[in-house]
């Protein structure tokens, strides 16, 4: 007999291109939901990790973002099982040579950034070169509208989640690693999988001191 969470995975609708879709969708729930987001610490997600389905559906959401003229400026890269210390070996040798003089503890760190979680998804920013003029910022922006899909997506199914950037996003050796070509950079690295305490609550903006 399927679990509850195979049977909500089962109901989900599935719009077809064309399809019709509600102009709106009042619901106090998502308000709720919305309204107690919170990132979870990555030190607490080596838990449990989604199912291949549950996977697939977080980056059906993420894939939903907003995105100008329908460009898709965004592809993913998946690192599950030994694809984490695959990576995490490159990142040691990069911060090595980096830091030469590094102890020990330091390069055991970057070995296993990413054994932190079950599941990290990159997110890749790739701007598609566009003739009707489609800005590379909004190209940009809709990256990261999907990395803040993606955390909702996989809170909504249990588990938690945090949007990293960290050093190796901004490396281009890491990049070469990775396959990306030269108008791609990350967005971010969103790693995925249950939590094993709550997070507190951080602190907010004073939202006088942001509208005017």
């Amino acid at each position: 007999m399927p679990d509850i969470k195979t049977e909500i995975l089962q109901s989900l609708p599935s719009p077809q291109f064309g399809q019709k879709m509600k102009a709106t969708d009042p619901s106090l729930e998502v308000l709720r939901f919305m309204s107690e987001r919170r990132s979870n610490l990555t030190r607490a997600l080596s838990g449990e990790g989604p199912s291949a389905e549950e996977r697939d559906l977080i980056l059906q959401i993420a894939a939903r973002a907003p995105d100008h003229r329908k460009l898709f400026p965004w592809r993913f890269l998946l690192f599950e099982g030994e694809a984490r210390a695959k990576f995490g070996e490159n990142l040691a040798k990069i911060f090595k040579a980096d830091n030469p003089d590094a102890d020990n503890d330091k390069v055991e760190f970057e070995r296993t950034r990413f054994l932190r979680a079950p599941l990290i998804i990159a997110v890749v920013s790739s701007p598609k070169q566009d003739p009707r003029g489609t800005p590379v910022w909004e190209q940009e922006l809709s990256a990261g509208a999907v990395c803040m899909n993606m955390l909702i997506a996989a809170r909504a199914l249990g588990y938690g989640a945090n949007w990293l950037t960290e050093w190796y996003a901004f490396d281009k050796r890491v990049d070469a690693v990775l396959g990306l070509q030269d108008h791609e950079r990350i967005a971010g690295f969103i790693y995925i999988g249950k939590p094993s305490e709550n997070p507190p609550e951080c602190r907010r903006p004073d939202m006088g001191d942001l509208v005017k």
